[in-house]
């Protein structure tokens, strides 16, 4: 199998782009969004690694976030698909959520950049103090 090269893949990337219709760009911008979200980001590596919670126990395991951020990240990523809500129907209620498949790929396919980023900290951190001297 080919892997291609950085070059390959930038050329891959703008003949992908020039190909999304209006409607297509619209939504990659907004799914991309959740992958830049700090909380969006949070609760689906939390339901990846955790895997199905309640609303309370997602907020436990994401330290500073608001209620109302929580409720709103969760109804984003059930509106793009990424997790699905699952009412008990019982009383006391009991709802609970956890990550669809698409949601699943979504987070496999955050690791790559993740690791990215490890591998090349020192490279961030040694450009910013150069801007910074400036």
């Amino acid at each position: 199998m080919h892997t291609m090269t950085e070059e390959e893949v930038i050329r891959f990337s703008q003949a992908t782009c020039d190909a999304l219709s209006e409607e297509d760009d619209g939504l990659k911008r907004e799914v991309l969004t959740h992958a830049g979200n700090r909380w969006s980001l949070g609760v689906v590596h939390t339901l990846g690694v955790e895997g199905n919670l309640r609303h309370a126990e997602i907020g436990r395991r994401l330290q500073g976030i608001t209620q109302r951020m929580l409720t709103r990240s969760l109804r984003q990523l059930e509106r793009d698909g990424l997790i699905a809500r699952c009412d008990h129907g019982e009383v006391p209620p009991r709802v609970d959520y956890e990550l669809t498949p698409l949601g699943r790929s979504f987070l496999a396919h955050m690791v790559p950049l993740w690791t990215w980023l490890l591998e090349h900290a020192k490279d961030f951190r040694a450009a910013r103090a150069k801007f910074d001297e400036v």
